[in-house]
Formats: structure tokens, sequence, C-alpha cells
């Protein structure tokens, strides 16, 4: 994948991940206010009931202003303007607190008019945890109130959260997903770099193999032309190896070095007119004579009686048709065949290949054209190469616009099927 490309998935994915926390993080925050909008609510209730008991109790009158003050976000006074018993209170409290479902731990004191101070009460556990008993602290007193009680809320934060434990759910999981997404994209670069690295390297080793390549050349070509080494069949037949192995190691070298200018978009094609069929049959020519000096295989064309011309790069052209033609006579396990066929529709030219090969499974055709991939040849163990034509034939087709196919099935052949846009006929 090229570098812009990451950068962007990561830019993008870090604005969605980004918006998906700041959304998470408002919804959380109005959850909570609204989850102590109820507590507060509940608790005015649930106090304003009790006052009202106490002075059905005392048989006495409510204050009509500042019955309920609230001192801070867990503390709360009731002014009743009349004696309080302490155990009838917590009576009160609990049977209240209990009946509107405000189950956290509390605490409560009287004010004494005598002494002129809060005289604390005792800690209700509302709940079955375990906690520890809180002691009273500071309770601040109230000046312009004479008979009233305080209830505290030392468990607050804890009885909230707990009723927002989806929310809390929520939230963690958006954590997790921002921690795995910052470690995927930390593996990306790290790959990516790694993958550079090794381009890198295969770049700098193939260019370092264009010197001796040549000089094995030079040397090999000089020892067929000598007359004491045609003149011995063994050593020129040596010759003839080490010739033709370089070729072919020259031709390794070539495909790797334009694969890497594709990768890189270094890569130029130089387009012209050109006919398709002449072309096609200077290959096949050549191929045949190919075929001829093995004994094994054939070619035969079926071209139409056009003369289509396409505009495209005519080097890269022949190298797409020769690699089609090598895979078609290299997998086979009998003579191979190979039906070259041309038709045309009415703006493409469609240029199918029909081997006898050993076909390609289903499963293996959706990757047949990426990098190194090579499918299982089942007994055929002659077969050499780094899995790079297709990929090279795909990458070709991509840069020009094409459209190639591949229609198979194992022990029945393949089909090649190359669909280019043609310009006119002639």
């Amino acid at each position: 994948m090229p570098r812009y490309l990451i950068i962007r998935l990561a830019v993008l994915g870090a604005l969605s991940v980004t918006c998906i926390m700041i959304i998470q993080g408002i919804w959380l925050r109005r959850s909570y206010h609204l989850r102590d909008s109820e507590f507060h609510q509940t608790v005015t209730i649930s106090l304003l009931k009790v006052a009202n008991d106490i002075a059905e109790f005392n048989q006495s009158e409510l204050p009509k202003h500042d019955l309920i003050q609230r001192q801070s976000s867990n503390y709360y006074a009731v002014n009743i303007n009349d004696a309080i018993d302490a155990n009838i209170l917590e009576d009160y409290l609990i049977r209240e607190f209990q009946r509107n479902a405000l189950n956290t731990d509390f605490e409560y004191a009287v004010y004494d008019c005598v002494n002129r101070e809060l005289v604390y009460g005792n800690y209700c556990k509302m709940t079955d945890l375990k906690e520890t008993k809180s002691t009273q602290g500071e309770l601040p007193t109230f000046s312009d109130l004479t008979y009233y009680f305080v209830v505290k809320f030392p468990s607050r934060t804890g009885f909230l959260l707990s009723g927002m434990r989806q929310n809390l759910l929520f939230s963690l999981a958006a954590l997790l997903s921002l921690a795995f997404f910052i470690y995927a994209m930390w593996v990306i670069f790290q790959q990516r770099r790694l993958s550079e690295l090794q381009k890198d390297f295969i770049n700098n080793m193939t260019h370092e193999f264009k010197t001796p390549i040549s000089s094995i050349k030079i040397a090999s070509d000089f020892f067929k032309r000598n007359p004491l080494i045609a003149g011995d069949d063994k050593l020129h037949k040596y010759a003839e190896i080490i010739s033709d192995q370089n070729d072919r190691l020259n031709e390794q070298v070539e495909k790797v070095l334009n694969l890497a200018r594709l990768e890189k978009d270094n890569f130029k094609l130089n387009k012209e007119n050109f006919e398709v069929h002449k072309v096609l049959r200077e290959i096949v020519q050549a191929e045949n004579l190919r075929i001829q000096e093995s004994g094994k295989g054939k070619i035969w064309e079926e071209f139409t009686k056009d003369n289509i011309v396409i505009h495209a790069d005519k080097l890269h052209f022949s190298n797409v048709i020769y690699n089609i033609i090598d895979n078609a006579l290299k997998y086979c396990r009998n003579i191979p065949e190979l039906h070259i066929r041309t038709q045309r529709s009415q703006k493409d030219i469609i240029l199918d290949f029909i081997d006898n090969g050993i076909g390609i499974r289903p499963e293996d055709t959706e990757h047949l054209f990426k990098k190194f991939y090579r499918v299982s040849t089942g007994n055929v163990h002659d077969v050499k190469g780094f899995g790079l034509g297709l990929y090279y034939v795909k990458n070709i087709c991509k840069a020009h616009g094409w459209d190639i196919t591949v229609s198979s099935y194992p022990d029945t052949g393949s089909t090649f099927r190359l669909k280019i846009p043609a310009l006119h006929e002639r």
C-alpha cells in the first residue's frame, strides 16, 4: 500500500475515533448530570415527605419557605421549626429512601438549640456492600434556621456511577477501540518501514547483479566465438548453458526492476500506435522457434481479418503476451497446446489465450495476480519462478486501463482474456 494511502487512512481513522470519543464524552457527561438531577429530585421529594411526617407526628406546621436547603452536592438541611426525635427521624428517613429506591448510605444529624451545634445521629447502611463506616467530618450549621436536621450522602458519586454502568462500558469499549487503533497504526507503519527496507534491499541487490551478468554475457559470447571452444562439442555445450542461464537470470532481474519501478511510481509508458496482429504474429513465431528446439508444444492462432490498431506501450504489451504464453507452456502435464484467438467487439479487441494445462482451482483464481503468489502445481515440480509474472501482467494492464480475467478449473486448462480498447481499423 502506498505511503500516502496509509497516512490518509491514519488521519481519517484518527478523526473518526476522535469524534466517537468526543461524542461518548459528551454523552457520558450528560448522563451523569441527568443522574445527578434525578438524585437531587428524589432526595428532595423524600426529605419533603419525611418533614411532613414529622410535622404530622408533632402536630406542628412546616415553614412556608426554605424548607429544604442544599448546602452542597451531597449535603441537605431540612427546616422543621419544631423539636425532632432522632429515633423517629431515622425510621422515617430509612423508610422513605427505600420506598424511592434511594439505595445509598447516608448519615444524619439534628441541631441542638441549647448547645447551638449539630448532634451527630447515625450512619445508616442501605446496601449490602462492606464499606468502611463514614465519620461525621464537618457538618456546617445554618444560622437562619432554628429546628432542623441535616442529611449527608457520603457515597453519592458511587451511587450515581453505579446507575451508569452501561454508559461506562460503552466508554471503556471506546477507549479500548482507540488503544487498538493506535496499536494497529503502529504495526502498519512498522510493517511499511520493514517493507520499504526489504524493497530497497532487493532493488539494490538486483542492480548489483547487472554488472556481473553483463560480464558473464561478454565472457560467454567470447567463449562461443572462440574456434577452440566451437570445435569441442562438450565445451561448446557448456558455453551454451552458461549463456542461456545468464540470459534467464538477466530476465528475472529485469522483471524485478520493472516491478520496483511500477511500485515506486517511477514507471512511464511510452505509448505508440501499432497493429496488434503484427506484434502477436512476431511473438508466436519467436515462441514456435523455442518450442521447436525443445520438441514439445504447439501454438496456433485464430485472428480476425481486421487490422486492429491500439495505443499502448509496445514493449510492455509484448512482455504481457510473453508472460501469459510462458505460463501456458510451463504449467502442463502433457504436450502443451495454446490457442490464441482475437475477437472484435464494438470498441475493444479481445485476446483469448486458451491452453490445455493443469488448470487452476477456483479458490486460487482470486489470488492469481498477487505478488509472489504461486499456485500449487501438484505433481509438476520442475516449474521455477518467483510468482512475479502475472503480478507484472496485472500491473501493466492496470497502468493501461485494460481488463484481464481468467477462467479455469483443475485438469481442464485455463483461458486468459485480455480486453484492450482499439483505435480504428486500417
